[in-house]
């Protein structure tokens, strides 16, 4: 191959025109690491041995080849690592979304167009004009798409360091964005890992709403409000389901509370702003959806994966978190005799939450619940 006779020097220098040409394809930060993930190793398997993945099989289906790139990747050298912002507004007006009880919460993440096909395409032309300067050389793109220990990698690359809640924290940049990897055979240096700043604050453990962070970077799925309503299939743990609230994909807590994040940069990316409203949905507006209309207000977006009927199954659950109202329960009576077990399931408990006996909704000045905007 012709990167093979690249000096020390040449690859010192490959390395900072490969972080000149990420930035140019919209990266904020881009780092190097090796492949020795083994201390990553060890806590991946003890994760997956308490049984804190649940149903996402898929962290276990393929062995160790999520902490050993090159099992994964044949002939895999050294790792570039990338970050892009996509924090879409203020934090302040994700609070007041969170707070207002007619409201759907998304998590932001997921307001905008996928970043998946964006982030690979910009991966793949950073991969191409490595090759235009270093020659042919063998390479694989990844954004969340394979057997990954993204931020692993980033850890080790110096984008960040892994925070109490599982998330990669950047004391320049706080959490609020994805991760992408080029596996490639170019044996580039790695730079120096990060090094961890959670000192003793826990904010982040001390606002899950379902108290999935069960210690400092533990983290059981199965209780995050994230699996519960985008990689569970089946019925949400009726226990649960009043911790999940208004969240009716993802939740965006841990990083809302984190002080780093006062540094956080609002996104440049046009794609990751909200689109079609799902920023500030209502939950009897998205509930009143039929499938064709999720479909196409879901176009473009990470919300399609979850389909129509674990939409219904987590508006159910959010409109039955909701203060009593009788336009929240006609809503969920309509529903009652969904084709779906699990919709109609989940309607029942939320209408169940809904006819109890508890203090209505607060009125605006014309006596009016603002339950419409």
């Amino acid at each position: 191959m012709l990167h093979a006779a690249i000096s020390s020097p040449d690859l010192a220098e490959l390395k900072d025109r490969i972080r000149e040409w990420g930035r140019a394809q919209g990266f904020q930060q881009i780092g190097f690491a090796g492949i020795d993930l083994g201390g990553h190793e060890a806590r991946l398997l003890d994760w997956l041995a308490a049984g804190f993945h649940g149903e996402m099989d898929y962290m276990a289906r393929h062995g160790l080849k999520r902490s050993r790139p090159a099992e994964l990747e044949p002939g895999t050298l050294s790792v570039i690592s990338v970050r892009m912002d996509y924090l879409p507004e203020p934090m302040q007006d994700m609070k007041e979304t969170l707070a207002d009880p007619a409201a759907a919460y998304v998590s932001r993440y997921a307001v905008g167009r996928d970043y998946h096909k964006l982030m690979r395409r910009r991966l793949q032309r950073l991969a191409a004009t490595i090759a235009r300067y270093a020659g042919p050389f063998g390479y694989r793109v990844y954004t969340d798409s394979a057997p990954v220990l993204e931020k692993a990698l980033a850890e080790n690359a110096g984008l960040g360091w892994i925070g109490k809640h599982t998330n990669l924290v950047n004391r320049e940049a706080g959490s609020w964005f994805f991760l992408g990897e080029i596996y490639t055979d170019l044996p580039l240096p790695p730079d120096q890992p990060a090094t961890n700043h959670c000192g003793q604050c826990r904010a982040c453990i001390d606002v899950c709403p379902t108290q999935a962070i069960v210690a400092p970077y533990r983290l059981d799925a199965r209780r995050c409000v994230s699996y519960l309503t985008i990689e569970l299939k089946g019925s949400i743990p009726a226990a649960l389901r009043p911790g999940i609230g208004n969240r009716i994909y993802g939740c965006d807590d841990c990083q809302m509370v984190c002080p780093w994040n006062r540094f956080a940069r609002m996104t440049e990316e046009a794609d990751f702003l909200p689109r079609r409203g799902l920023d500030r949905g209502l939950l009897l507006e998205f509930f009143g959806w039929d499938e064709a209309e999720f479909l196409r207000c879901t176009e473009g977006s990470a919300i399609r994966r979850i389909g129509h009927e674990r939409w219904l199954r987590n508006l159910a659950v959010a409109i039955g978190n909701a203060p009593p109202h009788p336009d929240l329960a006609e809503a969920l009576r309509r529903r009652l005799d969904d084709a779906s077990p699990l919709v109609r399931e989940h309607v029942a408990w939320g209408l169940e939450r809904q006819t109890e006996t508890a203090p209505a909704l607060p009125t605006g000045g014309d006596g009016a619940v603002p339950l419409q905007r």
